[in-house]
């Protein structure tokens, strides 16, 4: 399985109303490329079933959603996440913890 894949599968798990970051997916597969996660995310043709605008900065901040930061941020508001001046309100709150997952 392809790292993009990878990253997609960890991705369709997490549920609506909670959010994940790049670092903690990254972490996920055992390796600390998060720039390589938001790549792949960037290039993700099967959203909303790959939700990736569930992932944000490990300090709750919007960044790269290839519909735009306005969008990801209506998309989470809809979902019941407080979003204030482009940051997740409360991150704890939201978060999704993710498992080391094993993939082949």
């Amino acid at each position: 399985m392809k790292f993009a894949e990878k990253v997609y599968e960890i991705t369709k798990k997490i549920p609506n109303g909670k959010v994940s970051t790049y670092k903690m997916v990254a972490e996920a597969l055992g390796c600390k490329a998060y720039r390589a996660v938001g790549n792949a995310l960037n290039k993700n043709k099967h959203w909303p079933e790959i939700p990736c605008h569930r992932i944000v900065g490990h300090d709750g901040r919007l960044t790269g959603f290839a519909r735009g930061l306005k969008e990801k941020a209506r998309l989470l508001s809809k979902e019941g996440i407080e979003i204030k001046n482009g940051r997740v309100i409360n991150l704890k709150k939201y978060l999704y913890k993710i498992d080391v997952v094993s993939l082949k």
